[in-house]
């Protein structure tokens, strides 16, 4: 229902509709994730906000919508704002309450779904964790194969060569096997890293590079520009132009925005490029104390 091979990778656990366009869907997040761990072991970290939030989009396609199995979903935006005072670990899992409203919902003429765009409201013991926003497009396999055909998959993919990762600390992360930025020795500046063995990011094999591993080199070249051993984003926007392609460079660049008052928050642009030509691009906020 939600694109995801591993059953651990599931956030989402019930979901009802409201009316056409309105639902009411519950996640959980754990106290612990091999990837989206705590930050500084306190915070559950957002992009497992827009993790869940990615998750709702498919699982109503599918279920509510009436989309078959078997279509690809390609992602043009999404949006993600975070309050940190209630995104603290607790001694239990969180357990979140989502409102979702669906908007500028496209059908095809035989009345399958083209696609869609859903704002979400996280609320945790009625408090509100996160806003988030999504909009996506589907296609039939069909019409993907005529686009996609010299990409598709034949079920022998052997991973890719690996570059070799940013230093963990640098990045905002612990691990370099989570490191998906490659030094180019410039700064603020990286190849990206794609590990099609990790076992999150790459959870099922893909024929181009997930949004998800997109939103995570924003979130660690923020961290890299803003000398931050661990970042928590107040809030996050990626723009998805194209296809970031499997085996072909992509050049990452951050830059940090002027702030235009002392206290205000600091605020990073990431774009990515392919062979010159801009994939996506991203904005992460973060605030000054030093997460």
């Amino acid at each position: 229902m939600v694109h995801r091979a591993a059953v651990a990778e599931v956030m989402l656990t019930d979901w009802r509709r409201e009316s056409d366009t309105r639902f009411r869907v519950e996640a959980q997040w754990p106290r612990s994730h091999s990837f989206f761990t705590p930050i500084d072991g306190e915070h559950y970290d957002p992009l497992m906000a827009s993790e869940t939030i990615r998750q709702i989009g498919y699982l109503l396609a599918h279920a509510e919508f009436g989309v078959p199995f078997g279509y690809q979903f390609l992602l043009w935006d999404l949006s993600l704002s975070v309050e940190p005072e209630h995104l603290q670990v607790r001694q239990t899992p969180a357990s979140l309450d989502i409102e979702v409203n669906c908007t500028n919902v496209k059908r095809r003429g035989s009345g399958t779904l083209a696609g869609l765009r859903y704002d979400t409201l996280i609320r945790r013991d009625g408090h509100l964790v996160a806003t988030g926003s999504v909009s996506f497009t589907c296609t039939g396999p069909t019409a993907y194969q005529r686009v996609r055909a010299q990409h598709a998959l034949n079920g022998d993919q052997l991973p890719l060569p690996l570059t070799a990762p940013a230093a963990p600390q640098s990045v905002g992360r612990t691990s370099p096997v989570d490191v998906v930025l490659s030094p180019l020795g410039q700064p603020n500046r990286w190849r990206l890293r794609v590990d099609t063995r990790h076992p999150v990011l790459f959870d099922h094999p893909v024929d181009h590079v997930p949004g998800m591993v997109l939103i995570e080199a924003a979130r660690q070249a923020s961290a890299a520009a803003l000398k931050r051993t661990s970042l928590l984003p107040l809030s996050l926007a990626g723009d998805f132009r194209r296809y970031v392609e499997l085996g072909v460079p992509c050049e990452i660049n951050a830059v940090v925005m002027p702030r235009q008052l002392p206290d205000a928050r600091h605020t990073v642009l990431v774009t990515g490029h392919q062979n010159g030509e801009l994939c996506f691009s991203a904005t992460v906020t973060a605030s000054r104390r030093p997460h």
